[in-house]
Formats: structure tokens, C-alpha cells, sequence
């Protein structure tokens, strides 16, 4: 029986780690053959081992600065080498940085919308040719902080990024359209991945707090958000462009 990526070439950013490491992992077992990068070279070897102990394919690479425009080019045009074409891009590498108003530095400012946003529009200017060729499809990964704030939690930065990867991800489906190139971008909420563990869910009741916010009983997993994305990746979804898919436990219901 055929799986719905099988075949096909994907493109994850920031796979060392969370919704990357999840994601290359369920796109594998999808059939997709996977080209990974990350900051970190540790964490990305431990994810092409995991995706290869799982029957998958996985090409990784690291250290990859996808902030730097001319490292994002050379990955790309490096990553399309592996097997001579793109067939989806996962723009999921993210870095924020969480300082409240008005203590919010410049650099703070401007590392954050380099590492949420910039990385975001450098990849995939550089991965379009290789899309366009065969009509492929770019996942973005946003957030609801694209859509809500939280008062006292450093969120201007992170939520101005993720804004512009919402608009972002509708002008690459506007633009896209002519080519056959579908884009959608996922929001998203409260996922339990080692950085919020580092960041926030270590505190004690601080889960729980999250779940009395939502109206599931747990907060999300990187898992749940792979397999969406997994989803959106395939042909079942070649109805979908130019939209943004929550993905938050019912939190912006409320």
C-alpha cells in the first residue's frame, strides 16, 4: 500500500529538535525523503539516526544559519542536490526572544524577526525555482500568537514575526497559484517540546495552568502538529492553499 509522501523530497528546517525532529520522523514514515538542517549538528544527527532506526531516509545538515541569506542559499541549492529536486519546503527553524514592553532591546527586536521571519522569506526566495518546477508546496509554521497576545510574557517581537509569516504565507499561495505551488501556514498553541520544557513547563503547575486555558484535557505534542503537517504535504490536501490552520487545543475558541 503507498503512503501519501511516498516519494517525494522534503525540505525541513530545524530538525534538531520538537515539531522538527517530529516532523522529519512522520514525513519519513509518510515515504518522503527528507533533507534536514540545524543550528546544532548534535541534535540533528540524533534525528537522522532516529528517522533511520524508523525504516526512513533522512540527509542532514548542520550547523546551517538560515538567518544569513547566503547560508540559506547554499543549504537550499545544496539540500536540492541530494535528489535533484524540492517537492515540499517545511519552514519550521524558529528563535524568539521574549523580553516584555518596554525593556524589549533593538537586538532583541531584530534577532527575533530575523530568526521567525527573515529565515522564512530567504529559504523559500531560494527554494522556489526547484518548487515551481513540479508544482510544489511550502508549510510554514506560525503560531496563535499571529492571532493573540498574552499580557506580560515579552510577545512583540514573536507575535509581529508571526504575523508577517501569516502574510508571508498568503502571498506565496497568490504568487504560487500560476505554478501550482500550494502554501499553508500552521499555528500552532501550547506544545510540550524540550524549549517550552526548558522555557516554561518546568514550573511547577504550569501545565496544568495551560490545560485550564484550553478545552482539551493536555497541552499538544510535536506529534500532533507533524501529522498535519503531513497532511498538508500530500495530495489530499491540493485543495488547500493561502490559509492559516490552528492547531491550539481550543484555545482561540474561547
Amino acid at each position: 500500500m503507498s503512503r501519501r509522501l511516498d516519494g517525494k523530497v522534503a525540505l525541513i528546517t530545524g530538525t534538531g529538535g520538537g515539531q522538527g525532529r517530529a516532523a522529519a520522523i512522520r514525513f519519513a514514515q509518510e515515504g518522503a525523503l527528507v533533507v534536514g538542517c540545524d543550528l546544532f549538528e548534535e541534535g540533528n544527527q540524533e534525528t537522522v539516526e532516529a528517522v533511520k532506526e524508523a525504516g526512513g531516509v533522512m540527509t542532514g545538515m548542520a550547523p546551517v544559519n538560515l538567518s544569513d541569506p547566503q547560508v540559506a542559499q547554499a543549504w537550499v541549492e545544496e539540500a536540492a542536490a541530494v535528489h535533484g529536486r524540492i517537492d515540499v519546503l517545511y519552514n519550521n527553524a524558529s528563535s524568539p526572544k521574549f523580553v516584555p514592553m518596554p525593556d524589549l532591546s533593538v537586538e532583541d527586536w531584530q534577532y527575533t524577526i530575523h530568526n521567525e521571519l527573515d529565515l522564512v522569506f530567504y529559504v523559500t526566495k531560494f527554494a522556489w525555482p526547484y518548487l515551481a518546477q513540479r508544482g510544489g508546496v511550502i508549510i510554514n509554521t506560525a503560531s496563535t500568537s499571529a492571532h493573540v497576545a498574552t499580557a506580560g510574557v515579552g510577545m512583540a517581537a514573536h507575535c509581529a514575526a508571526k504575523g508577517g509569516v501569516l502574510a508571508l504565507t498568503r502571498v506565496f499561495a497568490a504568487d504560487g497559484g500560476a505554478h501550482g505551488i500550494r502554501a499553508v501556514s500552521i499555528s500552532p498553541g501550547a506544545i510540550k517540546t524540550p524549549g517550552s520544557i526548558k522555557e516554561f513547563f518546568h514550573i511547577p503547575g504550569a501545565e496544568e495552568a495551560v490545560i485550564g486555558q484550553l478545552l482539551t484535557n493536555r497541552v499538544g505534542l510535536p506529534e500532533d502538529i507533524a501529522a498535519l503537517a503531513a497532511f498538508v504535504a500530500s495530495d489530499e490536501a491540493s485543495f488547500m492553499t493561502g490559509v492559516d490552520v490552528l492547531m491550539d487545543g481550543g484555545l482561540t475558541a474561547l
